[in-house]
Formats: C-alpha cells, structure tokens, sequence
C-alpha cells in the first residue's frame, strides 16, 4: 500500500488511526441495512472532514476503522463525529435501536500507525470478517 502524505502549506504528515468502537451492551444490531447506513454515514462523515479511509470493517458488534487525517486532527474528534452523527441517525431511521439506553459506549480503542505497520493492520482489518466466530 503506497502512502499519501498530507501536504499543507507548513507541515507534511502521515497521521493514521485504527479506532475500534462498540455498541452499549456489546448488542450485535450492526447487520444487514443498519450496517449498509452506518458505511454510508461513516463515509459522508470522513469526506466531508478531508479524512481518507484505508479500511472499514463493520462486525455485529463492533467497527474497525483506520483511516488517515491532517496532523491537527484528534483521535477523539474522529470518534465523536462518527458516534455523534450514526447515532442521531441510525436511532432515527431504525427504531428497534431505540431499546438500547444509547447506541454507542463511550470508549473506543484508538492506536497510531506508521509507515510500515499500516498495510498490517489494513490487512487485519479485512480479515476480521474471516475470523468472527458466532
């Protein structure tokens, strides 16, 4: 995977983030067309922001995500927008998901990558679905 460092008037960065999210109660809800919603929200959120995603896994219950973002952007504010925006949408256009108290928890696992390990950890990602054991 060749990477695209972020050229900007004073700074060149490589700034990527595997986050990982859960919804409450661990609730395996992110199947069939609540999940096809989620890709698209989380799609519309990372293009609208000038964030790039290299890989997207969505479990039954739980996202992978590692994407890449400008230098001045923090992990917690990737996470939030995401949350914040699936949430008020998936609650509104799925009503069965209105049981859960709220959609998300509000941890998240996030780790930075380098040059190197971002194709390994891009490659965990696609395997994920391979790997789940139901």
């Amino acid at each position: 995977m060749t990477q695209q460092y972020r050229k900007l008037a004073h700074t060149v960065s490589l700034v990527n983030y595997h986050l990982v999210w859960i919804p409450k109660r661990r609730k395996k809800v992110l199947v069939g067309d609540v999940e096809k919603r989620l890709r698209q929200i989380i799609s519309e959120v990372c293009q609208e922001n000038d964030w790039i995603i290299i890989a997207l896994e969505i479990m039954p219950d739980h996202v992978h995500l590692l994407v890449n973002v400008p230098p001045t952007v923090a992990p917690h504010k990737v996470v939030k927008a995401i949350k914040g925006r699936s949430s008020c949408y998936l609650r509104q256009e799925f009503p069965h998901l209105m049981k859960i108290p709220s959609l998300w928890t509000h941890s998240y696992f996030v780790s930075t990558t380098g040059n190197v390990s971002s194709e390994t950890i891009r490659r965990y990602i696609e395997e994920q679905r391979h790997h789940d054991v139901t």
